[in-house]
């Protein structure tokens, strides 16, 4: 994988790959490779796509790495892996823009809209008998 543009640095994988399964010295089925597998699930998050949009060229098929990311959330992997890191300062990366954090405008201190008091709402209209013949 082109260097420049992976996700995570070889620091930080030298931290992360001893807590996550699939490793040559795990016991059953070791991964093709586990760093790109998660460089894969990275991209997705930080990019905020579907798994069909992952680029097959660069990160593999997108079906493989979806069904290694189930198997990883039903076996509780994930949870252990953020409970190990979360308190580890070189693996923090923290992008909050707003494409990924929507707050209501009430939320911003707008007012909110209300009704016109001429208007009759279309719900009372409905339930009211014909208004001409």
């Amino acid at each position: 994988m082109n260097k420049d543009r992976s996700l995570l640095t070889d620091a930080q994988w030298a931290r992360l790959s001893p807590l996550l399964p699939g490793q040559e010295r795990s016991p059953g089925t070791t991964g093709k490779d586990t760093r790109l597998f998660v460089e894969a699930v990275l991209w997705r998050a930080r990019c905020g796509v579907s798994w069909r949009d992952l680029p097959v060229e660069r990160l593999g098929p997108w079906h493989t790495v979806y069904a290694r990311f189930r198997r990883w959330r039903q076996a509780g992997v994930w949870p252990r892996v953020l409970a190990q890191v979360q308190h580890e300062t070189s693996l923090h990366r923290l992008c909050v823009d707003s494409t990924t954090v929507r707050a209501h405008q009430v939320a911003a201190g707008a007012k909110k809209k209300t009704a016109r008091s001429g208007r009759r709402s279309a719900a009372v209209g409905a339930a009211s008998p014909p208004s001409c013949t």
